[in-house]
């Protein structure tokens, strides 16, 4: 049996890769129309105008009227803390101050207490005993010593009084404190003489005349001198000077020539002051003059006398009889600035007002 071979044609097949390739060739065509129709779409989507609305806030200005600023503003409230003021606006705490140290010992501080009233009154010399005492109970303390220099300056014995203060100094601040200070002052300035006003003071003064004197005409005047009672009081220091005044039968007032003659005696010496005044007795003489002297110069007799007290180099007080004879007082030793004669001056006043007299100005607004 004889087999048959099959031919080419059916050899070879279906076209497959024809298929495939044509398959192919459609999707690709495919995509490219989808493509294009979508990208035809997104440029007609772009052409069509669209409105959006959107809301915008509008500010409406409202004007509101300014309070009225009060009298005394007020600082404006921060609502985080100040900062702190500077460091130089910082005001300083104030300086201790430094007072005089406490006296340890209650018995001598009694006994400076008393010391010091008795030393107000006048009582020196039981300031001095309380002192003292004080002094032997408290012999290093500075109060004790500084108040002894005070006794004793008022006293006028300023040698104790420096050597008292000088102890004082010599402990510094920090054992005597504000004493130290004072005593430095006292050391450096010096001391006062203690003012004898209210302290010293002229009586009335009383005139006779002695009618037996036939050479000339002699008045005797005496003079109290009074002191304030408790009053401690130098006797060396205390003088009496006396103007005498003679008046001419022409009516001139002179003062005494160098032929009148003067004495003078404390009637109850020494001073003690034990009647609480000394009494100072003054002769004044006028001898007669020849005939030839009263005719040319006039005849004198006694007109009057001004008594000025001393204490020191100080006027205490002063008398003139009459009283007409204050306007005579030269300027007496002692009293350099004039105090008897303050009512006169040799010039007016700068700035006086003729339409005012001597009354000062009142004081501008």
């Amino acid at each position: 049996m004889e087999m048959e071979l099959p031919s080419k044609r059916d050899a070879a097949g279906p076209p497959v890769f024809a298929i495939s390739c044509w398959v192919l060739a459609l999707m690709a065509f495919s995509e490219l129309l989808v493509a294009g129709l979508a990208l035809a779409t997104r440029l007609d989507d772009s052409r069509v105008v669209k409105t959006v609305i959107k809301e915008v806030p509008k500010y409406v200005a409202v004007r509101i009227p300014a309070a009225e600023s009060p009298a005394h503003p007020q600082a404006a409230v921060v609502s985080r803390p100040p900062l702190p003021p500077p460091v130089a606006s910082l005001p300083l705490p104030p300086p201790t101050p430094v007072t005089a140290p406490e006296i340890a010992d209650p018995r001598s501080e009694r006994l400076v207490k008393e010391a010091r009233q008795a030393r107000v009154a006048g009582n020196m010399m039981l300031a001095v005993v309380k002192l003292e005492e004080a002094l032997n109970q408290s012999p290093e303390d500075p109060s004790v010593h500084y108040e002894l220099g005070l006794v004793h300056e008022q006293m006028g014995v300023n040698d104790t009084a420096s050597a008292h203060y000088e102890k004082v100094f010599q402990m510094g601040v920090s054992g005597a404190g504000a004493l130290y200070e004072l005593a430095a002052t006292k050391l450096r300035e010096g001391f006062d003489e203690p003012s004898p006003l209210g302290k010293l003071s002229l009586a009335r003064v009383r005139k006779f005349e002695d009618p037996d004197t036939a050479d000339g005409q002699r008045i005797v005047l005496t003079i109290p001198v009074q002191k304030a009672p408790g009053e401690v009081i130098d006797s060396n220091k205390v003088s009496v000077e006396i103007l005498f005044f003679n008046r001419t039968d022409k009516g001139e007032i002179l003062m005494r020539e160098e032929q009148d003659t003067h004495a003078e005696q404390w009637m109850n010496p020494p001073f003690d002051w034990t009647s609480g005044d000394e009494v100072l007795r003054s002769t004044y003489s006028i001898p007669r003059q020849d005939r030839q002297t009263d005719h040319l110069f006039g005849q004198r007799t006694y007109y009057g006398q001004v008594v000025i007290l001393h204490y020191g180099d100080q006027v205490v007080d002063v008398q003139a009889w009459p009283r007409d004879l204050a306007a005579r007082i030269p300027n007496p030793q002692g009293n350099p600035a004039n105090l008897l004669q303050p009512m006169l001056q040799d010039t007016l006043p700068a700035d006086l007002d003729p339409e005012l007299g001597v009354l000062p100005h009142l004081p501008k607004k």
